[in-house]
């Protein structure tokens, strides 16, 4: 029961090191995190600062899990290719169509789209 909040404790240092301005880009629910970025750039600088956070050799000793984590684009340009956003490790994480969070399925458009079926 306590595990959602825990979690959520534990990691609170990650959101606390980014500016005031962008602490709204991060949603924690138990052990799924999801990260809302203005821009690409943006994205890449939260991605670095959280991966930064979760290294063993510095406080939190966890990584992300690379085969969970993706990234999606919503605005106009939602169609246009981006930069890759890299881990630590050079690995890119995927640019996907849309995503499960919380068993509501995140489209990629022009507009912030969700439904609770993928169909």
């Amino acid at each position: 029961m306590l595990s959602p909040s825990l979690f959520a404790i534990y990691l609170n240092d990650i959101i606390s090191l980014l500016p005031l301005t962008q602490r709204y880009c991060i949603i924690l629910y138990a052990d799924d995190i999801l990260i809302i970025a203005p821009s690409v750039s943006e994205l890449q600088n939260i991605v670095n600062i959280c991966e930064h956070e979760l290294n063993p050799v510095n406080r939190l000793d966890m990584i992300f899990n690379l085969k969970k984590s993706c990234c999606m684009r919503i605005e106009q340009r939602h169609d246009v290719k981006c930069a890759a956003i890299l881990c630590a490790d050079g690995t890119a994480l995927a640019w996907v169509d849309s995503i499960r969070y919380l068993r509501v399925f995140i489209v990629r458009s022009c507009k912030f789209k969700c439904s609770l079926d993928n169909g």
